[in-house]
């Protein structure tokens, strides 16, 4: 991943090859296979659901979540969220004595700062909030915020409290692959080069979908499509509300003195997180102008045709610099475009569509999807095959926009707002 902007799009090389037969039939059918399609296969094979297939139009894996910061935080907006979080860092830290699959992450623990008094009222309230969910957090003084992570220049914080459970995948490809050499010994398949063309619903049921190889019957399809949610769920009639919007990160080159073992920083005025990645740091915002950047039904759209704006990322090290002063003398080995799906409330769309019996949807992302999505995807097959998740999904349900009224306008400004102000204090 020399070329900036680039990104490799080599397959797992797991399971059943592209051009062996589908199955005429299957238990369920996934639509997509990023970080929320395997999670949610993976957990339905894994809780004994038969004939579990996930399809991808490309190669499994290499889409949006590939280019994921890989980022697990437990500081979330809601008891909700909160709760998928703990549960997805449980399954990634067993994951390997449970499957015998490794995952390769780093838990060192995340500093959670702010530089303006209005921020750090703001990520007070919040760690407020998370400490009565149960999250682990400790308050630092500038000091020892600077002797816990070296990398940082700590005289400007405001406030700055250390989550000790936070970690990160360094490249988050390594799950997807996980989950797919995981999922093939419980029973799931995962197909690329598979497109979904039609889905079959017949008096309100479920019973199939049309890909460009076949039809399978199924009485389960599960849209986890990432960018291509709303495209998926229009064939079974289903408005899915997200727009999808452009996050950018960069990842320098080597910088001595930093082992991967040190915190995450997140800095809330500057909307901005910095890691460490590859010897050197990944570095990455929350743009003020955000990109809506997304597939049209009928045209071909690779996550290779998101554009990058090298300013946006020269502006992200102007925020970041004054705390972390090694931006400003190492150069990016590589510069990634991926995409967030966005919502008009900040939630994810997750849960049963009312209506059609037997779809479900996964999308919605926020910007948490990655660090959420075996949590979640654990919790959906929990209500497809038990018939209620563990975690109260409520919050999330998709039948909160079936009725909305809300203009396509609307929609993509209400989206913009979400993504632009993930760190603003709103008091």
């Amino acid at each position: 991943m020399n070329d900036l902007g680039s990104n490799p799009t080599s397959s797992p090389a797991s399971g059943p090859r592209a051009q062996d037969p589908l199955p005429a039939y299957a238990g369920a059918v996934v639509i997509g296979a990023g970080a929320f399609g395997l999670g949610t296969g993976f957990a339905l094979a894994k809780n004994g659901l038969n004939g579990v297939l996930v399809l991808d139009q490309f190669e499994p894996g290499t889409q949006t979540s590939a280019r994921a910061a890989g980022l697990f935080k437990n500081i979330q907006a809601s008891a909700t969220k909160t709760e998928l979080t703990r549960r997805s860092i449980e399954i990634v830290t067993r994951f390997e004595q449970e499957t015998g699959v490794a995952v390769p992450y780093v838990q060192p623990g995340s500093l959670f700062v702010a530089r303006t008094p209005g921020h750090a009222a703001m990520i007070e309230a919040e760690i407020e909030d998370s400490v009565g969910w149960g999250v682990a957090v400790e308050r630092l003084d500038r000091q020892e915020a600077q002797r816990r992570c070296p990398y940082i220049d700590s005289r400007d914080f405001v406030s700055a409290y250390f989550i000790r459970d936070d970690l990160y995948i360094d490249e988050p490809k390594a799950l997807l692959v996980a989950l797919i050499q995981a999922g093939l010994r419980v029973g799931m398949q995962t197909v690329g080069q598979t497109t979904v063309t039609g889905i079959d619903v017949r008096n309100g049921e479920i019973r199939g979908v049309q890909t460009n190889r076949g039809y399978i019957g199924t009485p389960v399809v599960v849209d986890a499509a990432g960018a291509w949610s709303r495209i998926a769920g229009a064939m079974a009639g289903v408005d899915v509300k997200i727009v999808p919007m452009r996050h950018q990160l960069g990842i320098t080159a080597l910088v001595e003195g930093i082992p991967p073992d040190l915190p995450i920083v997140r800095m809330t005025d500057g909307a901005a997180y910095v890691r460490p990645a590859r010897g050197g740091l990944m570095y990455g915002i929350f743009e003020p102008n955000p990109l809506p950047f997304g597939p049209v039904p009928g045209e071909t759209m690779s996550l290779d045709m998101v554009p990058v704006d090298h300013s946006v990322l020269r502006e992200a090290r102007d925020r970041i610099v004054p705390s972390v002063p090694e931006l400003a003398h190492v150069t990016d080995q590589e510069q990634r475009a991926g995409l967030f799906t966005m919502t008009a409330d900040g939630k994810f769309i997750a849960g049963p569509v009312p209506g059609v019996h037997g779809f479900w949807v996964i999308s919605g992302c926020n910007g948490s999807g990655f660090s959420m999505s075996t949590g979640l995807g654990a919790a959906i097959a929990e209500w497809i095959v038990g018939g209620a998740p563990e975690i109260d999904l409520s919050l999330l349900d998709p039948a909160r926009f079936l009725d909305l009224e809300i203009s396509e306008s609307d929609l993509l400004a209400q989206s913009i707002w979400q993504y632009a102000n993930y760190y603003t204090p709103l008091s």
